[in-house]
């Protein structure tokens, strides 16, 4: 039986790639993003009859509701929910304005509560589905001049872990997916954002823009490969509660597992030393 994919964050990269590989497996899916002229372009070859397009700004509360009912009253269920829309903002804390940091949590991670807020009455009633959270390997270990890309996406570790919980008696899977570097437009200057304030003491150990900057079109990872992934994932009867995509993200989250493993056990004695004695 063909699958119902809602997937924000659809126009371009990831999320695009995702949409391609669901439709190549005989599903329908309904694309969402905010340019609703990009996903025209980005789906201009697809049937019409199992693809739907939804302008939808996920930072925008009262959006995400509309979206669903449209997926539903054309589609008549959700099957695999992937909350995808995302974008990062890069650049040492201290010099990112209260702003940019609002606008980043926003979109990263209230954009993903508005979405999830919206679909789960749905999937509840189903007593069914399948929510994919895209986050990153930037949510298992910390990057230096990312702190608050990082945060956002640590966010989505922690909301995934714990909604997992309160949902798998209702048949609800998740799958947190966690990419390492992928060859996408995420450091493109039409993605990307960086803090415009500069500090002399950050600036004087080099460019957060110029450090990531040149990884851009350098990235290991294949989003066609990742899109195909995500795809076997959604068709497990037993999927993983975090996936590592790409053999970057596995070897950097071995290391941060392994490293704070040691720190745990050496610390082990101090850490029983704060319960009350028996």
């Amino acid at each position: 039986m063909s699958k119902v994919w809602f997937i924000t964050g659809a126009g371009r990269g990831i999320g695009a790639e995702i949409a391609h590989a669901a439709i190549a497996a005989g599903d329908c899916v309904v694309a969402a993003a905010r340019n609703l002229a990009q996903l025209k372009a980005t789906f201009a070859s697809a049937d019409p009859a199992r693809v739907a397009l939804v302008e939808l700004d996920v930072a925008q509360e009262a959006q995400a509701p509309v979206a669903i009912e449209a997926t539903v009253a054309r589609f008549g269920r959700i099957d695999v929910l992937v909350n995808n829309a995302a974008y990062g903002l890069l650049g040492n804390f201290e010099e990112l304005s209260p702003q940019e940091i609002q606008q980043q949590f926003s979109v990263n991670v209230f954009g993903v509560m508005h979405v999830l807020r919206a679909a789960l009455p749905v999937l509840r009633k189903q007593r069914a589905g399948h929510i994919i959270n895209i986050a990153s390997i930037a949510g298992v270990t910390g990057f230096d001049g990312a702190s608050v890309y990082c945060a956002t996406k640590y966010a989505i570790e922690g909301l995934s872990s714990s909604l997992s919980l309160e949902l798998a008696r209702f048949g609800i899977k998740i799958t947190t997916v966690e990419p390492g570097f992928f060859r996408t437009d995420f450091l493109d200057q039409s993605s990307v954002r960086y803090g415009q304030k500069v500090i002399d003491d950050y600036a004087a150990h080099g460019s957060v823009e110029d450090a990531y900057g040149a990884y851009h079109g350098k990235q290991l990872g294949d989003p066609v490969k990742l899109g195909a992934a995500v795809v076997r994932l959604a068709g497990m009867e037993h999927p993983p509660k975090q996936f590592l995509a790409g053999s970057d993200a596995l070897a950097m989250a071995s290391a941060a597992i392994d490293a704070r493993l040691n720190e745990l056990h050496g610390m082990a004695e101090l850490s029983r030393s704060t319960d009350h004695a028996a």
